[in-house]
Protein backbone atom coordinates (compact mmCIF):
# COMPACT_ATOMS: atom_id res chain seq x y z
CA UNK A 1 0.00 0.00 0.00
CA UNK A 2 1.35 3.59 -0.94
CA UNK A 3 1.20 6.20 1.55
CA UNK A 4 2.24 8.60 -0.78
CA UNK A 5 0.83 9.06 -4.21
CA UNK A 6 1.94 11.31 -7.18
CA UNK A 7 -1.00 13.49 -8.13
CA UNK A 8 -2.58 12.51 -11.15
CA UNK A 9 -0.85 13.83 -14.24
CA UNK A 10 2.05 14.96 -11.81
CA UNK A 11 5.45 13.64 -10.97
CA UNK A 12 4.90 15.60 -7.62
CA UNK A 13 4.14 13.65 -4.71
CA UNK A 14 1.58 14.37 -1.85
CA UNK A 15 3.03 13.73 1.75
CA UNK A 16 -0.46 14.95 3.69
CA UNK A 17 -1.75 11.71 3.41
CA UNK A 18 1.14 10.20 5.61
CA UNK A 19 1.48 13.20 7.29
CA UNK A 20 -2.28 12.76 8.30
CA UNK A 21 -1.11 9.41 9.52
CA UNK A 22 1.83 10.36 11.36
CA UNK A 23 -0.54 12.70 13.27
CA UNK A 24 -3.00 10.67 14.25
CA UNK A 25 -0.16 8.07 15.30
CA UNK A 26 0.89 10.93 17.52
CA UNK A 27 -1.83 12.15 18.98
CA UNK A 28 -3.00 8.52 19.77
CA UNK A 29 -0.20 7.84 21.79
CA UNK A 30 0.73 10.97 23.65
CA UNK A 31 -2.85 11.05 24.45
CA UNK A 32 -2.64 7.67 26.21
CA UNK A 33 0.73 8.43 27.62
CA UNK A 34 2.47 6.57 29.91
CA UNK A 35 0.86 3.37 29.04
CA UNK A 36 1.63 4.18 25.42
CA UNK A 37 5.44 4.66 26.55
CA UNK A 38 5.17 1.71 28.74
CA UNK A 39 4.07 -0.78 25.96
CA UNK A 40 6.25 0.79 23.37
CA UNK A 41 9.08 0.49 25.13
CA UNK A 42 8.18 -3.06 26.28
CA UNK A 43 8.14 -4.05 22.84
CA UNK A 44 10.95 -2.44 21.39
CA UNK A 45 12.99 -5.04 24.07
CA UNK A 46 11.54 -7.71 22.72
CA UNK A 47 12.60 -9.22 19.23
CA UNK A 48 10.10 -6.86 17.65
CA UNK A 49 12.04 -4.22 15.68
CA UNK A 50 10.21 -1.24 17.20
CA UNK A 51 11.64 1.83 18.66
CA UNK A 52 10.51 4.13 21.62
CA UNK A 53 12.94 6.83 22.35
CA UNK A 54 10.70 8.94 19.61
CA UNK A 55 7.87 8.85 22.21
CA UNK A 56 10.13 9.59 24.72
CA UNK A 57 11.03 12.55 23.13
CA UNK A 58 7.79 13.17 21.94
CA UNK A 59 6.87 13.39 25.72
CA UNK A 60 9.07 15.08 27.07
CA UNK A 61 8.32 18.15 24.84
CA UNK A 62 4.89 18.01 24.89
CA UNK A 63 5.93 18.51 28.86
CA UNK A 64 5.19 15.19 30.58
CA UNK A 65 6.84 14.94 34.11
CA UNK A 66 10.74 13.83 33.10
CA UNK A 67 11.05 11.61 36.02
CA UNK A 68 7.95 9.78 35.70
CA UNK A 69 8.44 9.30 31.78
CA UNK A 70 11.99 8.22 32.29
CA UNK A 71 11.19 6.04 34.99
CA UNK A 72 8.25 4.48 32.78
CA UNK A 73 10.75 4.56 29.63
CA UNK A 74 13.29 2.32 31.90
CA UNK A 75 10.43 -0.04 33.61
CA UNK A 76 8.75 -1.15 29.87
CA UNK A 77 12.12 -1.44 28.17
CA UNK A 78 13.65 -3.68 30.93
CA UNK A 79 10.72 -5.63 31.28
CA UNK A 80 10.84 -6.49 27.96
CA UNK A 81 14.12 -7.75 27.94
CA UNK A 82 13.76 -10.04 31.25
CA UNK A 83 10.67 -11.43 28.37
CA UNK A 84 13.43 -12.15 26.30
CA UNK A 85 15.94 -13.48 28.73
CA UNK A 86 13.21 -15.86 29.77
CA UNK A 87 12.59 -17.25 26.19
CA UNK A 88 16.61 -17.89 25.45
CA UNK A 89 16.30 -19.14 29.77
CA UNK A 90 13.47 -21.67 28.91
CA UNK A 91 12.93 -22.09 25.27
CA UNK A 92 16.40 -21.42 24.29
CA UNK A 93 17.26 -25.04 22.80
CA UNK A 94 14.28 -25.18 20.58
CA UNK A 95 14.54 -21.70 19.19
CA UNK A 96 18.04 -21.83 18.38
CA UNK A 97 17.68 -25.22 16.60
CA UNK A 98 13.96 -25.60 15.22
CA UNK A 99 13.47 -21.61 14.33
CA UNK A 100 16.93 -20.31 13.59
CA UNK A 101 18.28 -23.40 12.22
CA UNK A 102 21.68 -22.57 13.84
CA UNK A 103 23.99 -25.90 14.29
CA UNK A 104 26.08 -26.75 16.79
CA UNK A 105 29.37 -25.05 15.49
CA UNK A 106 27.40 -22.41 15.05
CA UNK A 107 26.14 -22.47 18.85
CA UNK A 108 29.55 -23.50 19.95
CA UNK A 109 30.53 -20.22 18.75
CA UNK A 110 28.14 -17.57 19.99
CA UNK A 111 28.74 -19.16 23.25
CA UNK A 112 32.78 -18.59 22.92
CA UNK A 113 32.26 -15.28 22.21
CA UNK A 114 29.90 -14.77 25.07
CA UNK A 115 32.17 -16.32 27.15
CA UNK A 116 35.05 -13.84 25.80
CA UNK A 117 33.19 -10.80 26.69
CA UNK A 118 30.88 -12.49 29.09
CA UNK A 119 27.94 -11.48 30.58
CA UNK A 120 28.85 -7.24 31.07
CA UNK A 121 27.98 -7.41 27.51
CA UNK A 122 24.45 -7.33 28.59
CA UNK A 123 25.40 -3.26 29.77
CA UNK A 124 24.67 -2.75 25.69
CA UNK A 125 21.40 -4.44 25.75
CA UNK A 126 20.40 -1.31 24.69
CA UNK A 127 22.05 -1.07 21.50
CA UNK A 128 19.36 -1.54 18.11
CA UNK A 129 19.92 -5.34 16.68
CA UNK A 130 22.25 -6.38 19.20
CA UNK A 131 21.07 -5.72 22.58
CA UNK A 132 18.03 -7.91 21.98
CA UNK A 133 19.98 -11.04 20.51
CA UNK A 134 22.36 -10.09 24.23
CA UNK A 135 19.44 -11.00 26.22
CA UNK A 136 18.71 -13.95 24.15
CA UNK A 137 21.53 -15.27 24.92
CA UNK A 138 21.77 -14.15 28.69
CA UNK A 139 18.97 -16.46 29.03
CA UNK A 140 20.21 -19.53 27.34
CA UNK A 141 23.33 -19.59 28.92
CA UNK A 142 21.59 -19.13 32.26
CA UNK A 143 23.52 -15.99 33.31
CA UNK A 144 22.59 -15.12 37.27
CA UNK A 145 19.09 -12.81 37.20
CA UNK A 146 20.43 -10.44 39.70
CA UNK A 147 23.28 -9.77 37.57
CA UNK A 148 21.31 -9.75 34.38
CA UNK A 149 19.00 -7.30 36.82
CA UNK A 150 21.71 -4.67 37.15
CA UNK A 151 23.31 -4.88 34.15
CA UNK A 152 20.44 -4.63 32.16
CA UNK A 153 18.73 -1.87 34.39
CA UNK A 154 22.15 -0.27 34.13
CA UNK A 155 22.25 0.07 30.40
CA UNK A 156 18.87 1.08 29.63
CA UNK A 157 18.54 3.79 32.06
CA UNK A 158 21.66 5.25 31.02
CA UNK A 159 20.65 5.56 27.81
CA UNK A 160 17.18 6.94 28.59
CA UNK A 161 18.85 9.53 31.17
CA UNK A 162 20.73 10.79 28.28
CA UNK A 163 17.96 10.79 25.99
CA UNK A 164 15.99 12.73 28.47
CA UNK A 165 18.87 15.30 29.19
CA UNK A 166 19.79 15.88 25.95
CA UNK A 167 16.25 16.50 25.06
CA UNK A 168 15.82 18.43 27.88
CA UNK A 169 18.72 20.51 27.32
CA UNK A 170 17.80 20.74 23.65
CA UNK A 171 14.27 22.09 24.24
CA UNK A 172 15.93 25.04 26.38
CA UNK A 173 18.20 26.05 23.16
CA UNK A 174 14.70 26.06 21.11
CA UNK A 175 12.43 28.14 23.41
Amino acid sequence: MLICQPHKGSKSFDIQPAFSYCVAVEQLLTSTGYPALFLLSFLAATLLPLGSEWLLVLMLLKGYNPVAALAVATTGNFLGAVTTYLIGLYGGSVLVHRFLRMDESTVSRAKTIYSRYGSWSLLFSWVPVIGDPLCLIGGMLEVRFLRFFLLVVAGKLARYGIITWLTLKGAQFVT
